[in-house]
């Protein structure tokens, strides 16, 4: 197996990680499109004390639904997680207001059925998303970002200090998370996902903070990270 690809952690601020090749392989359940390794990025309260992703009730967010604002993560700075030249761009795709997770789950279903079909290119899947290519000729996908946020274009080289866009809730996604996956194609139904592992990290460890380097999270962590 090649060497996993190491990547630094795109978001700033405290997070798990539900879906997380740290946890599972395949991590979402299929080993196609390059998603074998690819792990979500869901960002909670700065306390570390829970894993809620969202500042009101369960209750509420399971009956009503919960307006993009109520999520932590929702418009934070989303940093590029490697060095490398943007290959792809996509803009512009309508977030869905409020997050309803019957309705989210449903259109992720339907959209994914779709791309199976070949009826539906994958930018309905990924949302607003960008692609960069590494000196290695890696695919480092990041996917579901707010629409309009994305500072980046093809051909513009970026590094680990470069806000791309900032995280959302478009495509597939069933609430505002960033999507992360490396794979060896740009072309998805082509693609071999690629094993990740990242540089440095925090955990909450019964109250108390470990230092966690050249690792991959796992789906039962409170974690976080700040340049």
């Amino acid at each position: 197996m090649k060497n996993p690809v190491l990547l630094q952690i795109p978001v700033h601020a405290f997070f798990i990680c539900p879906n997380t090749p740290g946890s599972k392989i395949p991590s979402h359940g299929i080993d196609k499109y390059g998603v074998e390794y690819a792990i979500d990025f869901v960002i909670v309260d700065d306390n570390a004390k829970s894993q809620k992703p969202y500042r009101s009730s369960f209750f509420t967010y399971m009956t009503k639904g919960l307006p993009l604002s109520d999520f932590y993560g929702y418009g934070i700075d989303i940093y590029s997680p490697v060095k490398g030249v943007v290959v792809q761009v996509v803009d512009g795709i309508d977030e869905r207001n409020p997050v309803n997770v019957f309705d989210d789950l449903r259109y992720a279903a339907e959209i994914t059925r779709s791309y199976k079909d070949n009826l539906v290119d994958p930018k309905y899947l990924l949302g607003n998303s960008v692609i960069i290519k590494t000196d290695n000729l890696e695919y480092i996908v990041i996917a579901h970002l707010q629409k309009n946020s994305i500072m980046v274009k093809p051909g513009q080289s970026v590094d680990s200090s470069m806000v791309i866009g900032k995280l959302g809730h478009s495509g597939n996604s069933t609430m505002p998370h960033l999507h992360l996956q490396a794979m060896d194609d740009l072309d998805f139904r082509k693609a071999k996902g690629l094993p990740i592992i990242f540089s440095q990290y925090s955990v909450i460890e019964n109250g108390n903070t470990v230092e966690i380097h050249d690792s991959i999270p796992s789906k039962d962590q409170i974690m976080f990270f700040t340049q």
